[in-house]
């Protein structure tokens, strides 16, 4: 589990990969071990693209041409009152060889990567040689487990205005690696102020905009030191990405201004579960697995946002609560001019 903490601090689209002995589920075979890490993966991968999402402005006010603005963003996904994110109903009948030690062929509740369930024991049973074998592993449990609720994500962002209402912005994150994990993120937008094509522009109250951004977030962790499976450069590896295509509107005041937005949002994510993974224990354990699987989700949905920003001259500072799926509190320091 203390890798599984590392993982969320790094970014957290990695963080089921993570669990110990979670690639052990290899051991029931690889159609087995690939409907549970996707089940199991689900709701971190949503959750990571509701984070991502997030961000993208901060006033609906389009710089002029020459104005810029460099941000430090960071957003808290919280998910402590999902309680549907946290767990997956796993039947064994939906599986060829997995099954729980206690109560062996019911349906129940297990841990996602967000979950608090543990100690949840399987089997996987076969015959060798005549011979019927079994081994029992423990199911990974999540986030929850070690007391964590939210999903953090954060970059740098900067903003430059072009002309006729138009302001260009990208965020990087450059790639960070800690012990057996890295991540980085980078992502570019476009808003458009409409209300800078009207006569009356200087003098209206508020600003009209539309913004469309994109991120992309990546990542890796090392595999090791399983119980039941041996191997060489066992790892996974990420992609997640999002678009975003949000409708703002914000007052024009001097000092203290307040924004609001809807959003469309939609994402994949993609993991790779690569290496070469060996049984070495159980009714499978002479089965060898290169590059096992991959997994796909898809996510989309319509967010709300709510917030404020305070100009003192060169600095600035804004907080916002997004309202979604996922719920995102976001606050943004920054250093511009005009």
């Amino acid at each position: 589990m203390k890798n599984l903490l590392t993982c969320v601090f790094l970014g957290t689209c990695i963080t089921a990969a993570a669990q110990a002995d979670f690639n052990n589920v290899l051991s029931a075979g690889v159609e087995d071990a690939e409907r549970f890490t996707t089940d199991y993966m689900e709701p971190l991968s949503e959750s990571v693209v509701y984070s991502i999402s997030t961000g993208w402005y901060n006033t609906a006010d389009a710089k002029p041409l020459g104005g810029f603005e460099i941000s430090i963003v960071g957003n808290i996904t919280g998910f402590k009152n999902k309680e549907d994110k946290k767990t997956f109903l796993l039947d064994p009948n939906d599986y060829e060889n997995l099954d729980f030690v206690d109560n062996p062929g019911v349906a129940r509740e297990v841990s996602t990567a967000l979950g608090d369930i543990s100690g949840t024991e399987m089997f996987v049973e076969g015959e060798v040689l005549g011979v019927t074998v079994r081994e029992t592993f423990e199911l990974p449990s999540g986030l929850a487990g070690e007391d964590i609720n939210f999903v953090p994500s954060g970059y740098v962002q900067a903003s430059v205005g072009l002309i006729k209402g138009i302001e260009i912005k990208a965020r990087f994150l450059p790639k960070m690696e800690y012990e057996d994990a890295s991540i980085g993120l980078y992502g570019i937008g476009i808003q458009h102020d409409f209300t800078k094509l009207l006569p009356a522009d200087k003098i209206l109250p508020v600003a009209i905009s539309a913004v469309i951004g994109y991120t992309n977030i990546s990542g890796d962790y090392d595999l090791t030191n399983a119980r039941l499976i041996d191997g060489e450069n066992q790892r996974i590896e990420a992609q997640i990405n999002s678009w975003v295509f949000g409708g703002v509107v914000s007052t024009k005041l001097p000092i203290i201004n307040f924004y609001g937005g809807v959003n469309y949002i939609t994402g994949k994510s993609v993991t790779d579960v690569l290496g070469t993974y060996r049984v070495t224990s159980g009714p499978f354990a002479s089965e060898t697995y290169v590059d096992p699987f991959s997994i796909t989700k898809k996510v989309s949905g319509v967010t709300g946002t709510l917030g404020t920003k305070l100009k003192l001259g060169f600095f600035r500072l804004n907080a916002e609560y997004n309202l979604g799926e996922f719920n995102t509190a976001t606050v943004g320091i920054n250093f511009g001019f005009r």
